[in-house]
């Protein structure tokens, strides 16, 4: 039955996929906000589809939802970490690595709301492009999502985290906003399989700008990580 439930789901959400990125084609042509919208709209058809897989969301610590210029650095376990972002924040911009700018339609869509599109390989000539491109998305008010470790990892294991991430806070005057998530234990990174239960996403406390740089990196890699085990208790 699992099985079964996660195969209809898969092949829904690729066919929601398709007719959303598709037929909203004509917003290439407008304002970032009107595929802020599309996002938030494609967005709220995943989840929905997710029950299909037996799966729900839950979003915690809403008091901690950023609708101003903040840094968001969300744990990163599939997929559906992004997705839910474009449901919850107001007007997001993320950092994303260069490899995916290349895809159709969704890198297409990407370039155009302002995605901080980033070559790793890059080093320090990427460290600046992504200060001064996010400087230019926090003076329009945006959230800047950025997953710290750079790539998904498995529930329960600590990622590397980059970086990146610490740039950012060190040279931009804004509050981070950690969010914790059990996401990978539902949603896996590899495979189709869709275990049902519930999937949290938890907006932790802001971590407020001027720590040094050592003292901030230990801090957010304590909350989240911590915070994301204890999901996985559920």
């Amino acid at each position: 039955m699992i099985a079964f439930r996660s195969a209809l789901f898969v092949a829904l959400f690729y066919l929601w996929s398709v007719l959303v990125a598709v037929g909203f084609t004509p917003l290439l042509l407008g304002p970032p906000k009107g595929i802020l919208w599309m996002f938030r709209f494609w967005s709220a058809g995943v989840m929905a589809l997710l029950r299909v897989g037996g799966i729900r969301v839950e979003i915690r610590g809403r008091e901690h939802i950023p609708t101003g210029p903040a840094l968001v650095a969300p744990k990163h376990q599939c997929m559906l970490d992004v997705f839910a972002q474009f449901g919850v924040l107001p007007a997001t911009a993320f950092v994303m690595k260069k490899e995916l700018a290349w895809i159709p339609w969704f890198g297409w869509y990407s370039r155009r709301v302002g995605n901080i599109v980033v070559d790793r390989e890059a080093h320090s000539a990427a460290l600046r492009k992504l200060v001064r491109e996010a400087k230019q998305r926090f003076a329009e008010g945006r959230q800047v999502v950025i997953f710290p470790e750079g790539t998904r990892t498995a529930p329960g294991a600590g990622g590397d985290y980059k970086p990146g991430v610490a740039a950012l806070y060190r040279q931009i005057d804004v509050p981070v906003h950690p969010v914790a998530t059990n996401s990978g234990v539902h949603w896996p990174a590899h495979g189709f399989l869709r275990k049902p239960g519930t999937i949290v996403f938890e907006y932790l406390e802001p971590i407020p700008p001027g720590l040094k740089r050592d003292a901030f990196m230990v801090l957010l890699r304590e909350r989240i990580e911590t915070a994301s085990d204890r999901l996985l208790e559920l």
